[in-house]
């Protein structure tokens, strides 16, 4: 996170982007986006070394003590992983079947990715 402070903010950054994700940044408003990393780097630091390397270690006891750790909600343990899930599986396609299939995967997270 101490590099974000140094290069301004998540919009600033995004800014800088190629104009699909400048547009993006535009839409971003406030601190939203910030805190929303934010609560991200708290669940991460909450997980010891081992569940960071090995997600699928985390079950039900230990969402509650990443939660807990964290301050925030199991729900929102729940979406990180799930959105780690995701990406893991878009970085599996792009590398197995290039960028065309990357494209048709994003189609069906226009809902969780913000300003698409």
């Amino acid at each position: 996170m101490v590099q974000m402070r140094k290069m301004g903010g998540l919009s600033s950054l995004m800014d800088k982007m190629p104009a699909q994700f400048a547009q993006a940044a535009s839409q971003m408003q406030g601190d939203g986006p910030e805190k929303a990393m934010r609560r991200v780097e708290g669940i991460i630091n909450s997980m010891t070394p081992q569940e960071r390397s090995h997600p699928e270690l985390i079950k039900a006891s230990r969402k509650r003590r990443i939660a807990t750790g964290a301050g925030v909600q199991v729900q929102e343990v729940n979406r990180m992983l799930n959105q780690f899930e995701q990406a893991q599986k878009m970085m599996k396609q792009f590398s197995k079947g290039g960028m065309g299939k990357l494209m048709r995967g994003m189609r069906g997270m226009k809902g969780m990715l913000p300003g698409m």
